[in-house]
C-alpha cells in the first residue's frame, strides 16, 4: 500500500515500531489480540488496528502539499479536513479557512471566493452542486480533492448498480458530510433514500410492504429522499450503500433485515434474489472494518476500562466507544489534556456531545488494565502523549521509554 508522506508532529516512532512489529508478526491480518504494554504498576493493551487510515493520510498530504505549493494565495476548505481537531487547528493556523461547518452550514459566503483561490475538497467528498458551482467559478476541483478512495468507491458502486435499476438506500447520518455526498452523487443516477439506523430501516421496509400508507412515508422521511421520489415505485428493487465510518455489523445487519423483507414479499430465492435485492458488500471500509474488528478482539481482554482516543464529531470514533461500552466503562477523549490529573478525566458524551469531568475515574487496581484505541482520524502522536500521561500518574514513564527501545 501507497506510504503518504505526513508532517512528523502527527508520527510517533513508539507506535509505528509497535504498529510495524504486529504486521510482520501477522501479515494476512489474522490475529485481533491486543499489544500488551507491560508498563508495571499499569497494563495498557493497544487495539490491534487503529488510527490514521489510507484515506486520512492521502488527505492530509494532499492538504499540506497544497498549502507548500501556494503560497501567497488564499487557500480554504469546504469543512474540516477530516474530523480531528488537532488536524484542522494545524491547517487553520497555516492560513487555510474553512468554508462551512461539518453540518454544512455556511462560515464564508461562497460569494466571496474567486477563481483565484485554491478550494481543498475534504476526505469525505462533496456534493455534486457544490462541485459544479466551484467549476463554474473557474475554480479546479481535481487537483485539491482529497476525496477517500474508498467514500468514491461507494460512489461508484451506487452508479454501477443504478444502471441495472436499483434504487439506492443509503446507511448513514444524514448530516454527516460524507452521507450528503453520497447522497448527492447516488441521486444523480437513481431514486434514493437514507436511513440511519435499524430503527428507521423497519420503518421503511413498512413502506415497502404497504403497511404504512404511501403519503405518510414523504413526512417521515422528509429531507431523506431524492427529487421525485415515488414510494409506491422506487423500492422495488434496491441495493444498500453505507457512510463508510458506520459500525460495518450495523449496515450488514440493515442489509439483512431489507433483503428478507424482499425476499418474504416477492417470494424470491438465492438463486432470484439479484433481481431485487443488489449484493453491496464489497463496499464497506477496510479500515473501519479493521478497526471495529481490533476493538471486538480487544475486548476479550480482561481489563478495568477503555480509553478511546479521537474527535468529538468523528463517526468512526464514536463508534469504538459504543462498542467498547458494551463491555466496560468507557471514556472518549480527544487529547492527553482531557487527563487532567490521575483523578480526573474530561470525558464525551458520544451521543449527546457533552463533555463532563468525572472524579475518580481510574480504579484503584495493580496493575490496572486500560484497553485503549483510537479513530481513524486520530495522529498516533495524540496516542502516546495519552499513554505518557497514564504512565505518569504510576512512575513508569521509564517502562515506556523501555518498551520502545524493545520494538
Amino acid at each position: 500500500m501507497k506510504q503518504f508522506k505526513v508532517p512528523n508532529i502527527y508520527r510517533s516512532p513508539l507506535i509505528s515500531a509497535i504498529k510495524q512489529q504486529r504486521k510482520q508478526e501477522d501479515k494476512l491480518k489474522k490475529d485481533f489480540t491486543p499489544t500488551l504494554m507491560d508498563l508495571g504498576p499499569l497494563h495498557i493493551y493497544l487495539a490491534r488496528h487503529f488510527g490514521f487510515c489510507y484515506g486520512v493520510e492521502n488527505a492530509i498530504e494532499i492538504a499540506f502539499n497544497t498549502i507548500e505549493s501556494n503560497p501567497g494565495k488564499r487557500i480554504f476548505l469546504l469543512s474540516e479536513m477530516i474530523h480531528n481537531p488537532q488536524v484542522n487547528k494545524d491547517l487553520a493556523e497555516r492560513g487555510v479557512q474553512f468554508l462551512q461547518d461539518t453540518y454544512g452550514k455556511q462560515v464564508i459566503p461562497f460569494e466571496e471566493i474567486t477563481s483565484d483561490d485554491v478550494v481543498i475538497i475534504p476526505a469525505f467528498g462533496t456534493t455534486l452542486e457544490i462541485e459544479k458551482m466551484l467549476q463554474n467559478k473557474g475554480i479546479p476541483t481535481a487537483q485539491y480533492n482529497t476525496t477517500c478512495p474508498f467514500v468514491e468507491k461507494v460512489w461508484n458502486r451506487s452508479e454501477q448498480i443504478a444502471e441495472k435499476g436499483y434504487s439506492i438506500v443509503v446507511h448513514g447520518k444524514p448530516k454527516h458530510e460524507e452521507t450528503r455526498a453520497t447522497f448527492s452523487h447516488a441521486s444523480s443516477h437513481t431514486p434514493t433514500v437514507v436511513v440511519n439506523d435499524m430503527e428507521e430501516t423497519v420503518a421503511l421496509a413498512s413502506y415497502i410492504t404497504g403497511e404504512k400508507p404511501a403519503d405518510d412515508f414523504y413526512t417521515e422521511f422528509k429531507g431523506r429522499y431524492s427529487e421525485g421520489f415515488d414510494i409506491t415505485r422506487d423500492l422495488q428493487k434496491i441495493g444498500v450503500v453505507n457512510q463508510t465510518t458506520q459500525l460495518a455489523s450495523d449496515t450488514q445487519a440493515i442489509s439483512d433485515y431489507l433483503k428478507s423483507v424482499f425476499i418474504r414479499k416477492y417470494q424470491l430465492t438465492a438463486e432470484t434474489i439479484s433481481e431485487r435485492f443488489a449484493d453491496t458488500r464489497d463496499t464497506l471500509c477496510y479500515a473501519t472494518n479493521d478497526n471495529q474488528t481490533a476493538v471486538t478482539g480487544m475486548l476479550d481482554t480482561d481489563a478495568d476500562i477503555a480509553i478511546v482516543i479521537g474527535g468529538h464529531n468523528s463517526s468512526n470514533s464514536s463508534h469504538l466507544v459504543e462498542l467498547c461500552e458494551h463491555k466496560l466503562t468507557t471514556y472518549f477523549i480527544d487529547s492527553a489534556d482531557r487527563l487532567l490529573d490521575a483523578n480526573t478525566i474530561e470525558h464525551r458524551n458520544w451521543r449527546t456531545k457533552e463533555l463532563s469531568t468525572i472524579s475518580h475515574y481510574l480504579p484503584q487496581k495493580s496493575p490496572l488494565r486500560i484497553l485503549i484505541t483510537s479513530g481513524a482520524s486520530c495522529p498516533d502522536a495524540v496516542v502516546e502523549r495519552v499513554i505518557r500521561k497514564l504512565a505518569g500518574f504510576y512512575a513508569a514513564e521509564a517502562a515506556v521509554d523501555s518498551f520502545s527501545s524493545q520494538h
